[in-house]
């Protein structure tokens, strides 16, 4: 049986998603690329992407669901704007677009798997499916490429040339086969084009093509659960929860629609860019209050917190001088230990006597270590 694709789109539009694209159920061509950027360590700490029963995934789709025929890939536009003279605010922390409002997760992975009951009944009960959103083990801006969706530029984003790449992905394998299938997108349209690169703050692209999560300013405030590098501070600006800078610039962004989902708006300002004081003064309960529903939920108070330390001590704002000297006293130790390295930026040999206080009574080598690379 031949599922339709036709019908498969208009279903998929209902739902809401503005992208979809068919492809067969085969190897990333990338494969190779992406075993080299693994060998080079190039994925930082994130171990689970070398796992090899991850790889194994990666490398047939059969391991996930045997007899696997088909991938349906679908894109959902998260894009609205804001005036940038309020996301740079440096006593605002500047918290990355996609997640300004609504979970993508609540609202995708409920349509995809309304988008697959759908195609189940299409197949008359005999078709098998998974749905992933964000969770699979298969390089889907590939696969995405491979259906048809866009190219991948310098930036390592996919990227529709007419509507950028302000949109999120879903999938879902299919062991049956579709009538039609998309055609491979060309694999770049960037050109000499070399914005992306440039505008990146830390340097983490060694060459086009390959980001270097260790220099990711998304990856420190997002997936790093410890320190953040000392060197690489300076350079996040007010960046609280990932960056959006190597997409903003690119000129394709200048077809990005804005998103028809009201969910996605953040609603406020302070959903965007809340002020680094509000950030510093989180407790728990507090921080659950504010980001519940939100993507920055999942990194936990501790590590939104340590990210306002470090967009505190860039700020230059003498305001947040009180705040973080009460986080000396934190019960975390990757506070404490990112709140005085931003106590010294922001106040120098003033805040000697603090620094000495704090490391007579410190017990974390974390946080020793951290006050033994300051000059106190």
């Amino acid at each position: 049986m031949l599922l339709p694709a036709a019908a498969l789109r208009q279903e998929a539009r209902r739902l809401g998603f503005t992208l979809v694209g068919i492809t067969p159920a085969v190897p990333s061509p990338t494969l190779a690329q992406y075993r080299r950027w693994l060998a080079e360590g190039m994925h930082a700490d994130m171990g689970f992407m070398a796992r090899p029963d991850r790889m194994a995934r990666r490398e047939d789709l059969n391991v996930i669901l045997p007899g696997v025929q088909s991938l349906v890939i679908v894109g959902l536009d998260y894009h609205h704007q804001l005036p940038e003279s309020i996301l740079a605010e440096p006593a605002r922390g500047r918290i990355a677009a996609y997640a300004w409002g609504l979970d993508y997760h609540d609202w995708l992975l409920p349509r995809l798997e309304h988008l697959a009951d759908w195609l189940r009944t299409a197949a008359g009960g005999t078709l098998h499916e998974r749905v992933y959103v964000d969770t699979g083990a298969i390089l889907e801006r590939s696969h995405a490429q491979q259906a048809g969706m866009g190219f991948i530029g310098k930036n390592t984003m996919l990227i529709h040339p007419r509507r950028g790449s302000y949109f999120f992905l879903g999938e879902i394998l299919l062991t049956l086969p579709f009538d039609t299938y998309d055609v491979p997108h060309r694999e770049t349209l960037c050109g000499r084009c070399t914005r992306c690169l440039a505008a990146c703050p830390t340097d983490a692209f060694p060459q086009p093509y390959v980001l270097d999560a260790r220099r990711c300013i998304s990856y420190h405030t997002i997936e790093n659960k410890g320190s953040i590098p000392a060197d690489l501070r300076p350079h996040f600006g007010n960046r609280v929860f990932g960056c959006d800078d190597c997409q903003t610039v690119c000129p394709f962004q200048r077809f990005a629609p804005a998103t028809a989902e009201a969910v996605f708006a953040p609603g406020t300002v302070e959903r965007a860019a809340p002020p680094l004081a509000d950030l510093l003064t989180l407790d728990a309960a507090g921080f659950a209050q504010r980001f519940a529903g939100s993507p920055v939920f999942r990194i936990k108070r501790e590590r939104l917190v340590r990210n306002a330390c470090v967009a505190a001590g860039n700020s230059r704002d003498p305001r947040l001088i009180p705040l973080l000297a009460a986080l000396l006293d934190d019960a975390a130790p990757l506070i404490r230990a990112h709140a005085a390295w931003a106590l010294w930026q922001l106040a120098g040999p003033d805040s000697r006597p603090r620094l000495q206080r704090l490391r007579a009574a410190e017990t974390s080598p974390d946080v020793l270590a951290e006050l033994a690379a300051l000059p106190v």
